[in-house]
């Protein structure tokens, strides 16, 4: 195995399906909207830049049509304790009948566009419905259920999936046999501190979520960076996560900005430096405020991994390629 660092990063791509919850599309609705023009986007600036991304997608968001959207959905289903997790509890009465008529349930025309015209790049999955793994009235035959639906509308668009990133980041250990049965060869994991747990919402309390925005700011939890040696245990591999990337807060302004980006480009550098593996991620509705702002920040990333990699080699690889090698050895 090569000795060199490596850069992943991976987005959480999800539209409504990932803000459900909130009950109210007028919290995320303009942001939402706007993906279809910041994906485009982050696509040209990853291509200038050389780097690779994996977009874990919600198996809904294949869907060409309402119709196709109810074909493909599991004859399992989860109960949560609280309905308003599940997609299915109104039978899609509030979706429409297609991307034209809604961009907050669809995204066909993106996922081909990346699957089409920027190969480099891996589709992914975060699960059919968006799926909680850690929340009340769901089970491990649910949520097989689920990913049969998610494997099976992807290879209907010609899209093979191999890497998976739990909704919410409620990663549960004993569905990854799960995982496996269905060809997924990754997962991303959680940074190794006790408020980064997959616990359920119910548990996540406030000293959690507190300290985990801290974190993006300030060296608590250290630079979460890995060994490659860290994650060849078994299929499917843990590609854990060291940093999520938090959109600019017009309350703390340029400060927590630039805070921010000094504690990314420290772990980057410590990473190349070391030869280990740094995993960024985040959602492409997050850049839906402050669009222009959050974009010159993820530019400002691009051009630093540019220079770790002349310097150090350090390698932009997607969720995938990033274990491909294992994998080839193992056969």
């Amino acid at each position: 195995m090569n000795s060199y660092g490596r850069l992943v990063i991976s987005l959480d791509f999800e539209l409504f399906w990932g803000v459900r919850d909130k009950r109210n599309l007028e919290d995320y609705g303009d942001s939402l909207a706007k993906v279809s023009v910041i994906v485009p986007r982050m696509l040209e600036l990853f291509r200038e830049y050389k780097v690779k991304t994996t977009f874990a997608t919600v198996g809904l968001l294949f869907a060409k049509d309402k119709l196709e959207m109810i074909k493909y959905s599991p004859y399992l289903k989860p109960n949560y304790k609280d309905s308003n997790l599940s997609p299915y509890t109104d039978n899609f009465k509030n979706v429409k009948e297609n991307w034209e008529k809604d961009p907050y349930h669809y995204a066909l025309p993106l996922i081909e566009l990346i699957r089409d015209k920027y190969p480099e790049h891996e589709i992914g999955t975060h699960t059919f419905s968006h799926y909680y793994c850690q929340e009340m009235g769901q089970t491990l035959e649910d949520f097989k259920a689920d990913l049969t639906s998610a494997v099976a509308i992807a290879k209907e668009k010609n899209i093979n999936l191999y890497s998976l990133v739990f909704p919410r980041n409620q990663y549960n250990p004993d569905y990854l046999e799960v995982c496996r049965e269905m060809g997924i060869l990754t997962y991303r994991g959680n940074e190794d501190a006790w408020y980064y747990a997959p616990d359920s919402k119910e548990d996540t309390t406030l000293k959690k979520k507190i300290y985990r925005t801290l974190d993006c700011y300030v060296n608590i939890s250290g630079h979460n960076t890995y060994n490659m040696s860290d994650l060849i245990t078994k299929v499917p591999y843990n590609i854990r996560s060291s940093r999520f990337f938090r959109p600019y807060m017009a309350k703390g302004g340029m400060l927590l900005e630039y805070l921010k980006l000094r504690r990314i480009k420290k772990s980057m550098t410590y990473a190349a430096k070391n030869n280990m593996l740094f995993h960024l991620w985040w959602h492409p509705h997050n850049f839906g405020q402050n669009t222009d702002r959050n974009m010159e920040t993820l530019k400002s990333v691009l051009e630093h991994y540019r220079k770790l990699n002349l310097q150090f080699g350090f390698e932009s690889v997607t969720m995938k390629d990033c274990v491909s090698g294992i994998v080839l050895d193992r056969r």
